[in-house]
Order: C-alpha cells, then structure tokens, then sequence
C-alpha cells in the first residue's frame, strides 16, 4: 500500500503529465452560534461532490486543512438502497468559528474494531429486544417474543436506558455475560421503563389521551457506525380514537451525543392528519423541568439505589412543532403535530451522574440549553471542487 507522501507525489506527477487527476472538494462548516459545538457531526450529501459515485464516499479522506490532521469518516446509507448516500465526520468548532476540510480520494480505510463509537442490532436471544449504544449512553426498546415471555410478559413499545460509566461500547458483552442489572464498573441496566413511554417513546395524542402501538415487529440498520447509528422500526397498525394508525420509526445516534434523533413516520388509513406525544416516564420522586419556549422537558431521578445515583431523560424539539406539554398517566408528554407527509422529529436521550459527564442536574440543564440552541441553529456548510 502507497503512503500519502507516496500518493501525493503521484498526484502531482499525474498532474504534470496531463493525466487526469482525482477530484478533490473543500468543505467549510460554520458555527454561528456563541457557544463551542464538540463533536459536531458535519455532513456532506453525495449529491454536493460531482464526479464522484456512491461507492467513491468510502474512499474518501478528511483532513483538517488547518491542522493537517486526518479525521475519521464513514459513508452512510440513509434510504437503506444499499448506496452510499453522503460522508460524515466530526470535529469541534469553537464559538462563531468556520473551520476547513479537505476531501480526497485514496483508498479505502476499514475501521478498526477500537474505532467504533456506535452499534445497534436485533437481539433475538433475548426475546426480540433492539439494544443500541455510542460512547455514551445504551439502550433498548422490545420485541414481539417479549410480549408472550411466560415468565414476564411486557407489551411496551418504551424506550429503555442502560447507564455506562465506561466510553467502551458494552452490548454485546452485557448481553453475552446476562448480568446486566448488577453495576460491575461499567453501569448496568437501572432503569425500569415497563409500560411507561420510558426515554423517549412516542404514541400518537387523540381525544385527550395517549394511544401506543404494540412491541415493534420488524428492524433493520442501515448505518452501523464508527460514528453514526442509524436503524429503523416497524410497528403494526393500532388504533388512535377514530383513527387507525401504523408506525415506521428512525432511530439516529451520532458518536459523543447523549441523544437520539427520532423521526417516526405515521400511515394513517384513509388518509387524514395525526397529532403525534414523545413521553418520558415520571418516576416517584422525579424533578421535571419544563422549558416549552425553548422546546425542551427533562426529568431527573433518583434510583432506588441510594448509591446508584440519578438519572436525567429529556426530550428537545423544535418550539414551532410544539402544541403542547401536559401528563398522561405516569408520563410527562410533548404534544407535536408535524405537517403532512413529513415524519414527527424529535431528540430525546438520558444522563447519569454516576458516569464521566454529569456530576448533578445542573449538568444536565446545560446540555439540553445547549443542545436546544444547536437545533434550532444547523452548521452551515459549504462545498467547493478544488
């Protein structure tokens, strides 16, 4: 395998002779915001980069063009056709910083194993679960064998939390080794979701009252790291007051992000428009906080445990897609309506004080100031050909 000075000088022998060369893009990111973004994950579609095919994003390079650094990438499929459809990568951007990148063609780098900051996948050994995990957070949510488990039945389409004090991706392990409701000094599973909406499940909000779907019945993923997640479920039809309703959620977690962006996409029969409710389930003895101006609810708990700590969940969305929030049940709900034919979006995740990144709720509050802001205020990216 050539070395970069080794492609390099090739380049510009190509150059020299007059053979055609590789093409090669600048990509700027700009941070109009006053506040530092770490671990901001830039994208750029396949469609801003002519000349290259699906199968070029793979072979892509980033540098940082100020530093020189070279910066870890992945080529994503978005619409599961099994084509690449755009590069993401990430660095930090200071306050109202631009910074510069520059892409080129080489050959293909395969993640090492340690590389990878992100997994999901179908656990089918553990009555259908779906269990998904960065650096910083784990969770699940339940399949179709879960319902029918004669020893604990569950019918719940909540999203559950595993707290990590580790940045080590653990799924696989925790679930390899079945005793993951016992901390051994990586976290565990703490957390009961049940019946609840859990960390962020969603329903559908008819007649004030929250109408939920069954356990999901189909998965797939479509991207699976090192840097971003992202896979989909499906859920049966249900019925939601007059209506009947069916459900395809997309489920994306980018390296370094306590949260997940979810965009669930409603099949409504006979057509017709539905207001959609993302929950968080309220715990005895829970905080919550309510920030609708900014679009964000969390709750901060104690768990049973004295020892274990708090658990923070919370829901952030975009204040002109929010109605209303209001309680149901054991459940703090932000009611949205999205416009028609576009999915209900939202980001919703967890914190732990016992864990590396938040020592209390004030931790916690900050994040989600911050994370509402960089919502509401996208990078702005640019993409030149060199």
């Amino acid at each position: 395998m050539w070395s970069r000075p080794a492609l390099a000088a090739a380049a510009l022998l190509a150059a020299s002779a007059g053979l055609p060369q590789e093409p090669s893009f600048q990509v700027t990111a700009g941070n109009e915001l006053d506040l530092a973004r770490a671990g901001e994950t830039i994208e750029v579609p396949l469609a801003s980069l002519p000349g290259l095919k699906a199968d070029d994003l793979a072979r892509l390079s980033v540098v940082e063009t100020r530093s020189g650094r070279e910066l870890l990438a992945q080529a994503t499929d978005g619409d599961g056709d099994h084509d690449f459809d755009r590069l993401v990568f990430q660095a930090d951007l200071g306050p109202r910083e631009t910074r510069a990148f520059t892409l080129t063609l080489g050959t293909r780098h395969v993640p090492r194993p340690e590389e990878f900051r992100v997994y999901g996948r179908f656990v089918r050994e553990r009555f259908d679960d779906f269990a998904w995990e960065n650096d910083r957070v784990a969770h699940r949510t339940y399949g179709e064998a879960l319902e029918t488990w004669r020893k604990e039945p569950l019918t719940s389409s909540a999203i559950d939390v595993w707290v990590k004090r580790t940045r080590r991706l653990v799924v696989n392990d925790w679930y390899m080794a079945d005793d993951y409701h016992a901390d051994h000094g990586e976290g565990a599973d703490l957390y009961s979701a049940g019946p609840s909406r859990g960390c962020g499940g969603s329903g559908i909000w008819a007649g004030g009252a929250l109408a939920v779907s069954r356990n999901f019945r189909g998965s797939r993923v479509l991207a699976n790291g090192p840097l971003r997640l992202i896979f989909e479920l499906t859920y049966l039809p249900w019925a939601a007051g007059a209506q009947t309703v069916a459900e395809r959620k997309r489920v994306t977690l980018d390296a370094g992000s306590n949260l997940n962006r979810f965009e669930s996409t409603y099949d409504v029969q006979g057509g017709g428009a539905v207001t959609w409710a993302a929950g968080i389930k309220k715990a005895p003895g829970a905080e919550v906080r309510v920030e609708k101006q900014a679009g964000w609810v969390r709750t901060w708990e104690p768990f049973k445990d004295p020892n274990a700590g708090h658990l923070g969940c919370a829901i952030v969305v975009d204040p002109a897609a929010l109605v209303d929030v209001v309680e149901s049940g054991n459940n703090i709900l932000v009611v949205g309506r999205s416009p028609a034919g576009k999915p209900a979006t939202y980001l919703a995740g967890s914190a732990w004080d016992r864990g590396p990144d938040f020592t209390g709720v004030a931790d916690w509050d900050r994040y989600l100031q911050d994370a509402a802001r960089r919502l509401g205020a996208p990078l702005k990216i640019d993409v030149r050909a060199r």
